[in-house]
């Protein structure tokens, strides 16, 4: 049996470490039950897709810190070329595709290539020197603290029971206060 999203995302959230996490999507509305600190950043633009490139930035800008980007498989497809471009600049960005098979927040649409797209893959076809999918709780579990660890790039693919019915998810609080308080703990001073 898949794991649920709840359930990839709580082994996430062990082993994250001090790095900023970026959530999309479904993520938004679970993680902050999970963590809900300064570097946790709920980011819900108009485009699906523009996750991984904020976390390119945020990752070339604090190195030593590095960032997970919890993006979902629809997102990911809408921004294919991301893979390049971050595996390009040897980032130390951990991007984390939530693979349901679904754009699950539109309505629960199947996406083209549902269950034949392979993320991992993709990724080392595109220059990461490591990409993992794991599609059980127990295996995602028992491998975690291996793919998290050191420097990325890193794609983990984590197959997930897809959920109709999704609601158009929230972030936790506005954008300005999320973005001030991401600052503040990053040590940026405001223009």
């Amino acid at each position: 049996m898949a794991m649920t999203h709840l359930e990839a995302l709580r082994i996430l959230a062990a082993h994250r470490g001090q790095r900023i996490v970026i959530t999309t999507m479904g993520s938004v509305d679970l993680w902050p039950a999970l963590s809900d600190g300064p570097l946790d950043f709920a980011y819900l633009p108009s485009a699906m897709g523009q996750g991984p490139g904020l976390g390119l930035g945020l990752a070339l800008a604090h190195p030593e810190r590095g960032v997970l980007v919890v993006n979902g498989d629809g997102c990911m497809l809408m921004n294919l070329g991301s893979l390049v471009t971050i595996a390009s600049h040897s980032a130390n960005l951990f991007l984390i595709v939530i693979d349901n098979g679904l754009y699950e927040v539109t309505g629960g649409q199947v996406y083209a290539g549902a269950g034949r797209v392979n993320f991992a893959g993709l990724a080392r076809a595109a220059g990461f020197a490591r990409a993992y999918s794991f599609d059980s709780a127990k295996t995602w579990q028992a491998f975690a603290a291996a793919a998290l660890a050191g420097h990325g790039p890193v794609l983990v693919n984590l197959k997930v029971e897809g959920k109709l019915g999704q609601k158009t998810p929230k972030a936790p609080r506005p954008m300005p206060e999320q973005i001030r308080r991401l600052r503040e703990a990053l040590g940026v001073v405001a223009d």
